[in-house]
């Protein structure tokens, strides 16, 4: 049987019928977490660094100056589920009657698809930027998994993968049901991006069971190495720098590509710094690190972002970047700029609170 769903809803938009929310098409809603004012730390950086920047990324300036003021009472909305029928999932994307939502970049066009055969239920965790980034899918959709637990059956699209991410699903005890092209009969979605205090704690959730019968050795902190890794951002002193953190400070440097997560977890799990190239990498180190330590961005300056602070403000973390000289393709951070920087989070920053 064929659908024409993609067709509908694309008519409903051509003939000026508002375009939903695919939460407004939900049958049911309820709150998980309730809506409060959250304290946001202010990032750490030096005075100079605003000068240093030439383009920002996922945000424009105000939007990086907002984040690195932080606030003292955030109002932060409501964690929230939310119940549908009848939605089929091809070729990752969500059709229901009436809207759409993309989950994975399609890889079939066409006005309709065919009614796949499969019927389930379930609660699907996984998110567009959990699909395309490791860091987001570590950090964000790792901890919606706790809510789809709880709803009784968690599903996922992402197939089995090795290395980090097939430990960490281990650690983490995450079993989901793979699946293809589906039909739900009951489908539960999550809106789980805001960090109020249920989200922080589902945060620590995950940090205690990453780090159950280990006793990491305290380290002044771990220099996560991003190299070739990833989308570029190639910082052309970062060999130099990560030796200078080792002998100077006594720091520990962690190569994804020769680390694994059990290593990253135990390295990380008692520093109070944790320091590398902004990227998805650092994402091994903000899981494990204790409350109450900084994660310092390395970052050029025509890429300069602060998503990964949303992170960290979820995890009791403090912030921090410096901006170097250059562009992604090709950058440099000054070894006095770096010094000066952990300088002020030395000032700034209670020690480690675990």
């Amino acid at each position: 049987m064929h659908s024409l769903r993609p067709l509908h809803n694309r008519l409903r938009r051509l003939v000026g019928q508002a375009r939903p929310q695919f939460y407004d098409l939900a049958v049911e809603s309820w709150e998980v977490s309730p809506a409060e004012e959250v304290e946001i730390a202010p990032g750490i950086w030096l005075p100079d660094q605003v000068e240093q920047i030439a383009q920002t990324e996922f945000g424009a300036l105000p939007d990086i100056l907002a984040q690195m003021r932080g606030d003292p009472a955030e109002p932060t909305p409501p964690t929230m589920g939310y119940r549908f029928r009848d939605v089929d999932f091809v070729d990752g994307v969500l059709h229901a009657r009436g809207g759409q939502w993309h989950l994975r970049k399609q890889t079939r066009r066409g006005l309709g698809y065919p009614r796949p055969r499969q019927a389930i239920s379930g609660a699907l965790y996984e998110s567009w930027i959990g699909n395309r980034w490791f860091g987001n899918w570590l950090l964000n959709d790792c901890l919606a998994y706790r809510l789809a637990e709880q709803a009784g059956h968690p599903v996922t699209s992402a197939p089995v993968r090795g290395g980090h991410i097939r430990r960490y699903e281990e650690l983490l005890g995450m079993a989901p049901e793979r699946i293809g092209d589906v039909h739900f009969d009951e489908l539960v979605l999550f809106d789980d991006l805001h960090n109020n205090s249920g989200r922080q704690g589902r945060a620590q959730e995950n940090r205690a069971r990453l780090l159950a019968g280990r006793k990491p050795e305290p380290l002044p902190g771990v220099f996560i190495f991003r190299g070739a890794s990833g989308d570029a951002r190639l910082l052309e002193n970062e060999a130099e720098i990560a030796e200078r953190l080792e002998v100077e400070y006594g720091f520990r440097t962690l190569y994804v590509d020769r680390h694994d997560a059990d290593q990253m977890v135990e390295a990380a799990g008692a520093a109070q710094l944790v320091v590398g190239v902004e990227g998805s990498q650092l994402a091994h180190g903000v899981i494990a690190m204790p409350p109450g330590g900084t994660v310092l961005t390395l970052q050029p300056a025509d890429r300069v972002t602060t998503s990964l602070k949303l992170l960290t403000d979820c995890w009791r973390q403090r912030y921090a970047m410096v901006v170097g000289a250059g562009t992604a393709r090709g950058y440099r951070v000054e070894w006095d700029q770096l010094r000066r920087t952990l300088d002020l989070i030395a000032d700034q920053n209670p020690k480690n609170s675990s």
